[in-house]
């Protein structure tokens, strides 16, 4: 997925300025229509909020971080801050901007990161990550380039299952009856509206065509359930949008949407109850090595027999974790052709194949937890076919090697996570991920790890993924059993090495205001 470029945006003003010379009707019947040809004018409108929204989609990002720490100095608490920085961010990209919506997906886990933090710090991961926003939104082009707005309601053909329905439109490429069909739903409980949505995602296997979706979903909860289907119109957008892409280029689609509804009538899976069988260890290693090793069907089908067979999403989703954990640590690190100034020759962090596999395979299983019996077992089946079919891209042997595990010389864990942060300090990828590792050995305390972590992930950018896949992080070290787990802390360490230098945008700002320097 690239960033949007001068030339896309160009081609995008030239394409509306065709639009409206052609006229509504004549656009519509040559196949052109858009979402300005089919909308209502006018902007969207976020009640309360919207004068903090307005604001930070207004205000320079040099500027606006001294008028948050105001706001918060004056009461406004952090979570508020990350609903407007959202609904600002949806509003301005409506998931169509690569940098966008990776700031998007950082917020929440942003608000997170800083509730673990002492008190005086908690702002930080925040409002540097709102100047993020900021400083994307300014680039864009500010309110005049709004991508969401006012939607009408286009009515489902009365015996079309929503679901189904809503993927065909987005299958069309046209971004505007997508839109007009889930604002169809918006009177529906929230929860209803996701599981439709989750057809269209479903067909195509892109990291950030589910994180976006899930981090949609799990800002509802910081925005409030009002503003959610506004939220996952974002993913309606991507979804139509990609589409339009592949329609445009005549690029072939992915084997699951075929593979998907074959596994389930072979197993079937349809009408069914997930299991709550759970595998012993010996399972789940063999069942995250078909994953890791395997064929995109074939972990496919491995999933699909395990459903069938009663194990429940959650095993199945270790297995799919366990499988992303080890494209970290397999990574051989980019290569000069992959590199860029933000990720170096040799680096894992940004998107990499074990931080794309990680925080894809952690919205699979969260998605899992909030949706219908359906899109349960189709969202592992898709997630193990997603998190699958990538072992060419990695060493055969994982990081830290033997010898790298040798050069570790003490047991002291104070002294372990002192020689850490120097290893981090020093971009030594190996060494901190050596040293981890044997921390975890002498199962001492995780605590101290995570807070080392978290000091980095705070501070430094990580190619727009240092939140989010801290966060992953968290949540898989916390929903995998004990005999796996300690591989996530091992692999964020070797990730917070990688992207150390790399410091974010308006962080020192931020410190100097909160007087933290």
């Amino acid at each position: 997925m690239s960033r949007n470029t001068r030339r896309e945006f160009l081609a995008d003003v030239g394409r509306g300025m065709l639009l409206a010379g052609l006229g509504t009707e004549l656009a519509a019947e040559l196949g052109l229509s858009t979402l300005e040809a089919a909308e209502p004018t006018g902007s969207l409108d976020f009640g309360h909020l919207e004068p903090l929204v307005s604001l930070m989609q207004e205000t320079p990002p040099e500027k606006l971080t001294a008028r948050l720490v105001e706001k918060i100095q004056a009461g406004t608490d952090l979570k508020t801050l990350v609903a407007a920085g959202a609904l600002a961010n949806a509003r301005t990209f409506g998931g169509h901007d690569y940098v966008g919506f990776h700031t998007f997906m950082a917020l929440a886990p942003s608000y997170y990161m800083a509730q673990a933090l002492p008190s005086e710090q908690r702002p930080l991961p925040v409002l540097k990550v709102l100047y993020r926003n900021a400083n994307r939104i300014q680039e864009f082009g500010g309110r005049s380039e709004e991508r969401l707005r006012p939607v009408r309601a286009e009515p489902i053909p009365q015996d079309a299952p929503h679901g189904h329905y809503l993927r065909e439109m987005s299958r069309t490429g046209d971004i505007a009856r997508a839109d007009q069909t889930f604002a169809t739903m918006s009177d529906a409980p929230i929860g209803e509206a996701f599981n439709h949505l989750q057809f269209a995602l479903q067909d195509e296997v892109d990291v950030h065509r589910i994180v976006l979706a899930w981090r949609a979903w799990d800002t509802r909860s910081l925005a409030g359930d009002e503003w959610g289907h506004l939220l996952l119109r974002q993913s309606v957008h991507y979804c139509a949008n990609s589409e339009r892409r592949m329609i445009e280029k005549n690029r072939s689609r992915s084997d699951i949407r075929s593979l998907l509804p074959r596994l389930f009538d072979e197993y079937s899976l349809a009408g069914r109850t997930p299991g709550n069988r759970v595998g012993d260890d010996a399972w789940l290693q063999e069942l995250a090595d078909v994953i890791f090793r395997g064929s995109r069907a074939e972990a496919a089908e491995a999933v699909a027999a395990a459903l069938s067979e009663g194990y429940s999403p959650e095993s199945i989703g270790e297995a799919m974790s366990l499988a992303a954990n080890r494209l970290v640590l397999h990574d051989p690190g980019r290569s000069e052709r992959a590199a860029d100034e933000a990720r170096p020759v040799g680096s894992v962090h940004g998107a990499s194949v074990g931080v794309h596999a990680s925080d894809a395979a952690n919205a699979w299983r969260n998605i899992a937890r909030v949706s219908n019996a359906r899109n349960v077992m189709a969202g592992m089946i898709v997630g193990a076919f997603h998190t699958a079919g990538q072992v060419g891209r990695v060493n055969d042997d994982p990081f830290p090697t033997e010898e790298q595990l040798a050069g570790v010389q003490t047991a002291d864990a104070g002294t372990l996570l002192h020689e850490t942060e120097a290893a981090i300090r020093s971009k030594d990828q190996f060494r901190a991920a050596a040293l981890i590792s044997h921390y975890g050995q002498q199962e001492f305390d995780p605590q101290p790890v995570f807070n080392l972590m978290l000091k980095f992930a705070t501070s430094e950018d990580g190619a727009l993924h240092a939140e989010k896949y801290y966060q992953t992080v968290t949540e898989e070290y916390a929903n995998i059993r004990p005999a796996f787990r300690w591989g996530q802390l091992v692999a964020l360490a070797r990730v917070t090495a990688s992207q150390y230098g790399f410091r974010s945008d308006g962080y020192e700002q931020a410190k100097d205001l909160l007087k933290l320097s």
